[in-house]
């Protein structure tokens, strides 16, 4: 029996891009289509098999230790970047800022898809959502460079709506327009997951 089931959600690809810059900078630059490997998108500064550890496994392991590199692509919905604007009283949310991959519409609550799902291409080409983002600081610095006073409101603005950090399953290419296919683990939400998050 299948471990995943496709799904009658769809996700279309509506900008693409990566952060090949150096430096304290994570603006994405725009692209038309992006070639996946097993590595992410070999040219994006998050590309890599491993990676070392962030502020977001501490709890795992010390910062800087060699990890698998489940974060190679970060994916937004353009709805959700709608909501995020409109909170911090912003015409649009430039994907730019957020040094993200893929931006996406159609598939709702988007940030909250199940850990371990499939994104799946027109060529075959698949990503699996790691988990869902946290809003940090470096997208508020890029907001802040561009409109001074507002870049403070981007994590709360954020919160539950920063997208997922995906990994390259199967690789192949993206391109503006494509439409994704979501497929989800067939398994039901863990009894006990209520009782692990608490403090």
């Amino acid at each position: 029996m299948p471990a995943l089931k496709p799904t009658d959600f769809f996700a279309r690809i509506t900008w693409l891009g990566q952060v090949t810059g150096t430096g304290k900078s994570i603006r994405s630059v725009p692209a038309e289509a992006l070639d996946l490997d097993f590595s992410g998108v070999p040219a994006d500064r998050h590309a890599g098999l491993t990676r070392p550890s962030c502020s977001r496994v501490t709890s795992q392991h010390p910062r800087g230790t060699e990890i698998r590199n489940a974060r190679q692509i970060s994916m937004v919905s353009a709805e959700e970047m709608a909501e995020i604007a409109a909170r911090m009283d912003l015409d649009r949310l430039a994907p730019e800022w957020l040094g993200a991959t893929v931006i996406v519409e159609g598939l709702p609550d988007f940030s909250h898809v199940p850990p371990s799902s499939r994104l799946q291409g027109p060529d075959g080409v698949t990503v699996v959502v790691d988990m869902e983002n946290r809003p940090c600081s470096l997208p508020a610095r890029e907001i802040e460079a561009d409109h001074p006073g507002l870049g403070k409101r981007f994590k709360s603005a954020a919160q539950g709506r920063r997208g997922v950090t995906v990994w390259v399953e199967r690789p192949g290419r993206l391109a503006l327009g494509d439409v994704l296919r979501l497929h989800i683990p067939h398994q039901p939400v863990w009894a006990c997951l209520d009782e692990a998050r608490r403090d």
